[in-house]
């Protein structure tokens, strides 16, 4: 499985752990709906853009959501 696949596997996870809905989250990040749906199914390429928004929605740099996105896989 290809890092994209994987990084949207953990946005994912984290939604989901933070109890938030698909549609609910998007509109906090300012994504559709679909875009989202798209990256968290690893059907398309998640953005810089994307990674920015999700971070700060994290309250993290890129750099450190990235970073726990790399703990994460590796733990697995």
């Amino acid at each position: 499985m290809n890092n994209s696949k994987n990084l949207g596997k953990y946005i994912k996870k984290k939604r989901i752990e933070a109890k938030w809905s698909l549609n609910k989250f998007a509109i906090e990040v300012e994504m559709e709906s679909s875009t989202l749906s798209r990256n968290e199914n690893g059907k398309s390429a998640i953005s810089v853009e994307t990674i920015n928004k999700i971070a700060k929605f994290y309250n993290q740099t890129p750099a450190e959501f990235l970073a726990d996105f790399e703990k994460d896989n590796k733990i697995r």
